[in-house]
């Protein structure tokens, strides 16, 4: 087992995500993101099916970073409640996760 993790988050708009993800590189809660263009959602929202365009972000970070980076995307996030959720890695090449640890250092 490893520390580190990967992080969904989805957003409605192109724009929105280069701006979290350029946030959260920059403030060193991620090492990486990739945004994945067009997914198409279909989910239950305040009693109604509900379909929309949107786009994932997956980042790369260790996950003791975890609490700090769900608090910053809720700040800057458009969505009332946004999906951020943590997937553990079991493993990694071992030079791909120093790098995402020394690109998340505190």
């Amino acid at each position: 087992m490893t520390d580190f993790s990967m992080i969904f988050v989805t957003v409605g708009r192109e724009s929105e995500a280069s701006k979290i993800a350029h946030t959260l590189v920059e403030e060193r809660l991620v090492a990486c993101v990739n945004i994945v263009p067009r997914i198409r959602s279909i989910y239950r929202w305040k009693g109604e099916v509900c379909e929309d365009e949107e786009f994932l972000l997956v980042m790369k970070t260790r996950s003791s970073r975890f609490g700090a980076l769900q608090k910053r995307v809720r700040e800057i996030h458009s969505y009332e409640v946004p999906e951020i959720i943590a997937i553990p890695l079991a493993a990694g090449l071992p030079e791909y996760l120093q790098w995402i640890e020394e690109n998340t250092a505190e």
